[in-house]
């Protein structure tokens, strides 16, 4: 196990120094971990998570370009460097000051040619992992199974027309929700990485759809089974590597869910760059996730729309953050999810430092995003804005049609006795410059 320290010498804990330059960028200016907001430390609200697979696990390499990311952890057998990227990971968890990460179950361990040997493998490394959990208190904010990226799944997993690979994805899984416990995390996800289809022509959907529901009741039956005491996510994504996929964007999730009963058992995982490759807004996602009640976590990311593809950047968008921390608070935070960096240095930025840099500047940036959501909320112009603009719905007509106890026959005498309605302003701009004011 790699020593405190070795891969990044000469880097100490990070510290939070409001007073420094702008070109002193291994500091924090905005994030302080003890600050209370609303009556919570800013680490609760915010409960910031970093993930295995970009910052450890990550090459640089694109499906242009080979890897240009040459990390010291990743030298030797595939065992020796995965568990010198274990030691890495907690090094630089605790200089960071984070306490929570993720992980896919193949970025912990290598694959073996067996399934147990995998599990071993899986096994060894997960008993070094609590170990350091133990040791430096850092903990899993959620666990995932990779179900996309082996050849065996290029069809699909809960949905390939081969239940063949679907039992192994089940195998999978089961083993994942073990880690789960093991390690105990707060959250497990599923992301449909190959759950969708390429053409409709050698595509029975509605059997996949069923398969796909069967597959979640069987990981909500071993949840129960094995007394794992977490929260299950699903997270949407509208493409990418399928030309559609079934968990498109957060209404398409709550539609399946609902649909197949299962809404009680899962919420949803939000990633904006994802959203963005739906079409949407930045927050949309957010904003939709959590007018249902099923806002479980954000993958904290965001992309560049004039690409189309999901680049995974660091956000450090202070509008972005602002609206996506204005909604977390204004549903009481995360717990037990949270803002995980679901986010990649790019590929020309390849000094270690620069990982350090870019967790940085993030956090910054979501300290600056709940600092403004907060002033928003306390001062509550906005707030009173909307219901002012939704008073008519308080009473009279307007309140039966709240209750649902409405009927068409009363809504045209409503009409006959007052007439065409007046129409109104919708005063957007007034909005979004109020909205300017506190960024």
């Amino acid at each position: 196990m790699a020593a405190q320290g070795e891969f990044f010498a000469g880097i100490s804990k990070i510290q939070y120094v409001p007073s420094a330059a702008a070109g002193d960028v291994m500091c924090f200016k905005h994030y302080n971990a003890e600050e209370v907001l609303m009556g919570r430390k800013m680490e609760a609200w915010l409960r910031f998570s970093v993930c295995y697979w970009h910052s450890f696990c990550g090459t640089g390499a694109d499906p242009f370009g080979f890897p240009t990311l040459q990390r010291p952890w990743n030298e030797g057998t595939p065992m020796e460097s995965a568990k010198k990227r274990l030691g890495a990971a907690f090094e630089f968890f605790t200089k960071l000051g984070v306490k929570y990460y993720t992980f896919h179950d193949r970025d912990m361990a290598p694959e073996g040619p067996t399934l147990e040997e995998t599990n071993r493998n899986l096994d060894e490394m997960t008993d070094l992992a609590l170990q350091l959990q133990c040791q430096t208190g850092v903990k899993v904010l959620w666990v995932t199974c990779n179900l996309f990226a082996h050849p065996r799944y290029m069809n699909g997993a809960a949905t390939n027309p081969d239940c063949h690979v679907l039992a192994y994805a089940g195998a999978q899984v089961k083993k994942g929700l073990d880690v789960a416990k093991k390690l105990g995390a707060d959250n497990f996800v599923f992301w449909g990485g190959r759950e969708g289809f390429l053409s409709t022509h050698n595509t029975d959907v509605a059997a996949e759809l069923k398969h796909m529901a069967n597959f979640f009741r069987m990981a909500v039956d071993y949840k129960e089974k094995i007394g794992l005491k977490c929260q299950f996510l699903i997270e949407p994504k509208p493409k990418e590597p399928c030309k559609h996929q079934y968990d498109y964007d957060a209404m398409s999730v709550i539609g399946f869910l609902k649909h197949y009963g299962l809404e009680n058992h899962f919420k949803l995982n939000i990633e904006p760059n994802h959203t963005t490759l739906a079409g949407h807004c930045y927050e949309h996602d957010i904003v939709l996730a959590s007018a249902f009640g099923m806002l479980g976590s954000v993958d904290s990311n965001t992309g560049s729309p004039d690409l189309g593809w999901d680049t995974d950047q660091f956000p450090m968008d202070i509008r972005n953050t602002t609206m996506v921390m204005k909604t977390i608070v204004e549903q009481g935070g995360l717990q037990p999810g949270g803002l995980n960096f679901d986010a990649k240095v790019r590929r020309e930025s390849t000094d270690l430092e620069d990982l350090f840099i870019a967790h940085i500047g993030a956090m910054d940036a979501f300290a600056r995003g709940l600092r403004n959501a907060v002033r928003i909320i306390e001062e509550g112009l906005l707030a009173r804005m909307v219901k002012e603009r939704y008073s008519s719905f308080s009473d009279g007509i307007g309140r039966k049609v709240e209750e649902g106890t409405a009927s068409l026959e009363e809504m045209e005498t409503f009409i006959k006795q007052n007439g065409e309605p007046k129409v109104t302003s919708g005063k957007q701009e007034k909005y979004e410059s109020i909205f300017n004011h506190y960024i």
